[in-house]
């Protein structure tokens, strides 16, 4: 297992991390997993088997049951092993039992720590962005919890690019604590988070999780053009995530994973993690499992290294458009453009010489 440095923290964690999304299955979470603390423990087992030392959970997961269960599965083990948790969705029915507000982010916290049976959170992520409340007072919120030794490090999960800005900015402002680590959504599927939240990450020293690096199943090779989805998947069972926006793209895409899952005798799944693992930006991948045999594939990616033309097959087949500003610095501005333009302009220029050569 290869271990990476998060962001500009002195913390260093595997490259593949380990979601509790399928642990429980409570309410709409139940299209995720039901997986309980005998199968927990054993995925858990196995990750540590395999280098894994972070393991992600959140409040809203299954109504809090998910961090019950990691708490339960790692009572007892090394302090080597790191815990990530999140706070900003609804823990109770009152109007402030959401959100940022200083209110909730202490209260959540406090009722996280007690379901995980840990003193503290090595890495607490806002899950998302609240345009209500300033980001002053979510800042100060974490400044306390810091100050407490409730939390080590904290994130962002799931901001637009102006919005991590913001925050960052009265970070540094204001002396608080400041993010060092985005988790956010990218995959083959869909790569919005070339256009500004990776850039971001290069520029400013943050550190990438990815969640969901199989969008949801999507880039298995189950999910292929003419064919019936598995009756247990996901998206069967009324998951909503990811939106798909062009299925004609994601089949094309699928098609090239598992040309190139032959190539090396593996699965599909296996080379989407490692296309995703070499990606600039990108600290770790948070892998979720329903089963043994899935968390064992799926570990193997760390190992697994494509060639520069298998990854510009993978790059090309799944590039996103160009929107402005972004077609007019590729014609017009790529002679200064810096190592976070080129995340998702370097790419770009490379389709467009391909494409421009066939003509």
């Amino acid at each position: 297992m290869q271990y990476r440095q998060l962001g500009r923290s002195g913390l260093k964690i595997s490259a593949l991390n380990f979601g509790s999304v399928t642990f429980g299955g409570q309410g709409n979470f139940a299209a995720t997993g039901k997986v309980d603390v005998a199968e927990a423990t054993r995925m858990v087992d196995i990750c540590v088997e395999h280098g894994v030392n972070m393991f992600d959970t959140a409040d809203a997961y299954s109504g809090g049951e998910a961090e019950e269960i990691l708490g339960r599965v790692l009572q007892g083990r090394s302090r080597e092993l790191l815990v990530t948790s999140k706070v900003r969705f609804p823990t109770g029915k009152g109007p402030n039992e959401q959100g940022l507000s200083r209110h909730h982010i202490l209260n959540a916290c406090d009722d996280s720590l007690r379901r995980l049976g840990r003193d503290h959170i090595d890495l607490y992520y806002l899950h998302e962005w609240d345009g209500l409340t300033p980001v002053e007072e979510t800042l100060e919120a974490l400044q306390t919890l810091r100050d407490q030794g409730k939390i080590r490090y904290a994130g962002i999960s799931n901001f637009a690019g102006w919005q991590a800005m913001k925050l960052l900015g009265a970070a540094e402002r204001d002396r608080l604590i400041a993010p060092v680590s985005q988790q956010l959504y990218y995959s083959l599927e869909a790569r919005d988070a070339e256009y500004e939240l990776l850039p971001l990450a290069v520029d400013q020293g943050l550190g990438v999780q990815v969640w969901s690096p199989l969008a949801c199943g999507l880039l298995t090779g189950k999910y292929r053009r003419g064919k019936t989805a598995p009756e247990d998947s996901r998206r069967i069972s009324g998951w909503p995530e990811p939106e798909v926006r062009d299925l004609k793209k994601l089949y094309d895409t699928v098609e090239v994973l598992v040309q190139i899952a032959e190539e090396h005798s593996v699965s599909a799944a296996r080379v989407a993690l490692a296309w995703t693992l070499h990606k600039p930006g990108i600290t770790s991948l948070v892998l979720g499992a329903r089963k043994e045999s899935q968390l064992l594939d799926n570990l193997a990616a760390a190992s697994l290294r494509l060639t520069q033309e298998q990854v510009r097959r993978l790059d090309d087949v799944s590039a996103p458009d160009l929107i402005y500003p972004y077609w007019h610095q590729n014609r017009n501005a790529f002679d200064r453009l810096s190592k976070a333009d080129l995340v998702l302009q370097g790419p770009a220029k490379r389709l467009r010489e391909a494409l421009e050569t066939k003509k």
